[in-house]
């Protein structure tokens, strides 16, 4: 992240001072971080590709933008769009364009939003909760094989297979398209590749998820494909159908993914509050909540668009402006959290945070997260109480990414040198 900050030349209607240049492949996200929120609530920003923004990093700023009907998600609100100064090419083009909840307004945003909200009910998920035991038990059998000393990559053999053996589950996708899903999603969400491999990566998972509505159409399940596309559940067309499985397999396993390392992360870098979760002292619900307000699955997500001029903490947003929100920063402001905010503390309370978003747009999949890691990350420490980072001294390299926010890879040691690998998970379910 680069605040000796550029020349304003075209940036968002209304801004003054410097503009802070946004890197997704920032080093040091956390003091990046904290350079935002000394900036303001309100800050200019330039993302790659010379595309001007506001970035809102306070929390409460945050929690008004979410509210406020005068910023909508409607792409053609966007000044610069419609002049044709932002290419269509543009990497982050294809999430600002998709044709499902999370690029939608009031009421089409409710049309998008019902057919899953009626699936995606809470005892459902509540049901789930003995297969993701099951599903974390199996993934932590096979990290018991492992030899005793040998590294082991936490993030591709625990914290990636579970929440996308779970919404595969979930949604119906049979084991033969797994394998291909899988690597799409990895090319997705990796390092930064060109406009071109960008678009090809996002057409190709959108025929993948394409080809799963229309055997479920053919051959429907108990599963939640199968329910959007039973006659007369919804009125959504066939791309919204294929936007709203890339939204929720997808992004939906991604940011999972995300939360589950970091919160592995934070936990074996604070050795205490792990012996406070691990007693019993403090629940494993209240770890779940602070891994998502202090080391966000989501870095900042685009866009909101002013649809007439607003005022938002002290800063005056131009109609047509596009509006990021940092959920990295909301997290770490100091007007919410209190002086300690940048402090990983399981034992905070209140916790009130706005990781999962706020009002019409709150994440419809954010009790399937805490189920996850409410299961997996208990599983974890109680298999393998002596888990350990590989190398203590060298923190894990960030993914790079604007958008989400987690560890590439997290090598760790299963035991102690010397120490067994951890207990046999029973067979007979005592």
């Amino acid at each position: 992240m680069d605040f000796d900050g550029v020349e304003l030349g075209d940036a968002p209607s209304g801004t003054h001072g410097i503009r802070v240049r946004l890197d997704p492949a920032e080093r040091d996200p956390r003091s990046a971080t904290a350079s935002l929120c000394a900036a303001g609530p309100v800050v200019p920003v330039l993302l790659p590709g010379g595309v001007s923004a506001w970035l809102v990093t306070g929390h409460q700023a945050g929690r008004t933008v979410l509210a406020d009907s005068r910023f909508v998600k409607d792409i053609g609100a966007w000044r610069a769009w419609r002049s044709g100064e932002v290419p269509r090419s543009w990497p982050l083009a294809p999430l600002l364009t998709v044709a499902n909840m999370t690029t939608a307004t009031a009421g089409d945003h409710t049309r998008l939003r019902a057919p899953l909200a009626r699936a995606f009910t809470a005892r459902r998920v509540e049901q789930l909760a003995p297969r993701v035991g099951e599903l974390a038990g199996e993934l932590l059998d096979g990290l018991a094989a492992v030899r005793p000393g040998e590294p082991v990559e936490l993030r591709a053999r625990y914290a990636l297979p579970l929440p996308i053996q779970v919404i595969c589950e979930l949604f119906g996708v049979p084991d033969s398209r797994r394998a291909r899903l899988r690597s799409l999603c990895g090319a997705l969400f990796g390092p930064p590749s060109g406009p071109s491999e960008a678009l090809t990566v996002h057409r190709e998972l959108r025929a993948v998820l394409a080809g799963l509505l229309d055997a479920k159409r053919d051959r429907p399940g108990d599963d939640l494909t199968s329910a959007l596309v039973a006659p007369g559940s919804h009125t959504l067309s066939g791309a919204e159908l294929v936007d709203t499985l890339l939204l929720m397999i997808v992004a939906g396993h991604e940011t999972t993914v995300n939360l589950l390392v970091n919160a592995v992360h934070a936990l074996l870098t604070h050795p205490g509050q792990l012996a406070l979760a691990r007693s019993g002292q403090v629940p494993w619900s209240a770890v779940v909540e602070e891994a998502l307000r202090w080391d966000p699955p989501v870095a900042h997500f685009p866009f909101r668009y002013a649809l007439c001029d607003v005022d938002v903490a002290g800063r005056t947003i131009r109609a047509g402006d596009p509006v990021m929100l940092s959920y990295t920063a909301f997290g770490r402001d100091p007007q919410q959290h209190g002086p300690d905010a940048g402090r990983f503390d399981i034992t905070r309370s209140p916790n009130r945070h706005l990781t999962f978003g706020h009002g019409i747009h709150h994440c419809l999949g954010a009790p399937l997260a805490r189920l996850e890691a409410g299961v997996a990350l208990p599983a974890l420490f109680e298999r393998f109480p002596g888990l350990r980072l590989h190398d203590p001294e060298q923190p894990p390299a960030r993914r790079p990414s604007l958008v989400f926010n987690g560890f590439g890879e997290l090598p760790v040691l299963l035991a102690p040198p010397g120490g067994p690998p951890g207990p046999p998970r029973p067979r007979d379910g005592s």
